[in-house]
């Protein structure tokens, strides 16, 4: 039996219905295979830095001594870096303008990170080569993965 127009055109329409579910179903699994790679890729970096982090040894000589900062013969005490701050707070209770008194507290309080900042040490605890490979292949592998699909143009 020949097909009258009408059934031509449903037919034709019912063709491009499932041609475009099929595409629709591929671009669902991918934008779903996207989002698991970066998922996959965050936790390979995360695991990664964490390995990493965990072969690294934090010290400090602040307080060595009892000198922050040694010129010389010259060293100025822990204690005397203090100063700036309690200077900075008397500052805010005793003056009218509590402009200054914020500076000298800011002051400070930067004098006071720094020499604790300029004071760290860091050491890489000794280990294996499979370890070393292991996190910072994890590391870069995660760290691709999550920069692939953070800028992948579609």
């Amino acid at each position: 039996m020949p097909k009258n127009d009408k059934e031509k055109e449903l037919d034709k329409m019912y063709k491009d219905l499932l041609e475009t579910r099929d595409k629709a179903r591929e671009a669902s699994k991918d934008e779903g295979n996207r989002l698991l790679k970066f998922f996959v890729g965050l936790l390979m970096l995360g695991g990664g830095l964490f390995m990493i982090f965990q072969n690294i040894s934090v010290t400090s000589s602040w307080g060595y001594g009892g000198y922050f900062f040694r010129i010389g013969g010259f060293g100025l005490p822990n204690g005397l870096i203090m100063l700036p701050i309690i200077a900075g707070i008397a500052m805010l209770f005793l003056m009218d303008r509590k402009i200054f008194g914020w500076v000298v507290l800011s002051i400070g309080i930067v004098i006071v990170l720094l020499s604790v900042m300029l004071t760290t040490h860091l050491r890489w605890n000794t280990t294996n080569a499979y370890v070393f490979i292991v996190m910072f292949g994890l590391t870069a592998a995660g760290g691709g993965l999550v920069l692939r699909e953070l800028f992948r143009k579609d």
